[in-house]
């Protein structure tokens, strides 16, 4: 069959950190503190107050507006990118320092990271759990909605 999906829709990103991904959205409208939030010997999202609470974000893309919290955000993402539970990339709604700095770091030490794209509120909020997304070379996000 090939072809493109009618219901596919392209969103225009900023690039944070470079790079290609795809895979399955895991997304909050809430922000994540990954230090006490995130496993990152399992990828499961540990913050049981948060939506996401028990779902897995290792080789997802993971929309989240922001981190809360500090410099730990990195630590921790920098040894999930080390024991394979990292998300695939992250969508968020503006540049997160400590979410960028994990990806640079990542490609330093592991030669391993993952794209970072910021995309308007408005986009932000059209991407769902489940959605299909794949983020290109360009910082283009395609995204095809949950069948």
């Amino acid at each position: 069959m090939g072809g493109m999906n009618q219901l596919e829709r392209r969103i225009a990103g900023r690039i944070i950190i470079e790079g290609v991904a795809q895979g399955e959205a895991l997304a909050a409208t809430e922000p994540l503190s990954f230090w006490g939030g995130y496993s990152q010997t399992t990828g499961e999202i540990i913050d049981r107050r948060h939506p996401l609470s028990g779902q897995i974000g290792a080789g997802r893309i993971l929309v989240l507006p922001f981190t809360r919290g500090s410099s730990t955000t990195t630590a921790i993402l920098l040894e999930s990118v080390r024991k394979g539970v990292a998300p695939a990339a992250l969508i968020t709604d503006r540049a997160d320092v400590f979410l960028a700095l994990a990806s640079v770091v990542a490609d330093e030490m592991y030669e391993s990271s993952f794209p970072m794209i910021a995309v308007s509120r408005d986009d932000f909020e059209s991407i769902a759990t489940g959605d299909q997304v794949r983020i290109e070379e360009d910082g283009t996000i395609v995204v095809t909605p949950e069948a």
